[in-house]
């Protein structure tokens, strides 16, 4: 083995043994939605136009042209949430996120499945549950109704914009 690719190799071994995984996709829809939901996954694609909106409405700038998106709905079929997951670079490494929007079109939950900055710029619950209930308005960020994080205000920046960029995509996307 060259100098080079052993060198890579340790590079890439060391970045990925950094990598801090909470949750999977499905244990973290297992805590989406209550016992008895049935989840159904749907797959959007977006127009240039409605991409566009998306990006005027939320702020936040995105590539997103496919959206996958997870449907809970009662023994009734009324709808009770969605679950979307969004994987977003937070400093210079990967975070990945699940936002609950309930049928109000309001923020019922955020989950991190991982992230794999430095455990120091993680945000702690108590700040990710400043998050329910909110709506996608200008309180929705760090310069109004979300208190900043000391020492993080990246990680608490990448959230906000993913709430953001969610609750955007999700008024563009058909109720089923």
């Amino acid at each position: 083995m060259t100098r080079v690719a052993l060198a890579a190799l340790v590079i890439v071994s060391a970045t990925t043994a950094g990598a801090r995984v909470f949750m999977t996709q499905q244990q973290a829809l297992a805590g989406a939605f209550p016992a008895g939901t049935k989840v159904v996954r749907q797959t959007f694609f977006l127009s240039p136009q409605q991409s566009a909106a998306a990006k005027k409405e939320s702020g936040v700038e995105f590539r997103d042209r496919m959206i996958v998106r997870y449907a809970g709905s009662d023994a009734a079929g009324t709808a009770i949430g969605y679950a979307y997951f969004d994987t977003h670079m937070v400093r210079t490494l990967p975070e990945t996120v699940m936002v609950v929007v309930g049928s109000d079109g309001r923020v019922q939950k955020v989950d991190i499945l991982s992230f794999d900055e430095p455990p120091d710029y993680m945000p702690k619950q108590r700040w990710i549950d400043q998050l329910r209930g909110r709506k996608l308005d200008d309180d929705l960020s760090l310069k109004r109704a979300i208190r900043p994080i000391t020492g993080a205000s990246l990680s608490g920046r990448a959230i906000v914009n993913a709430s953001r960029k969610i609750l955007a995509l999700h008024r563009l996307l058909p109720a089923q």
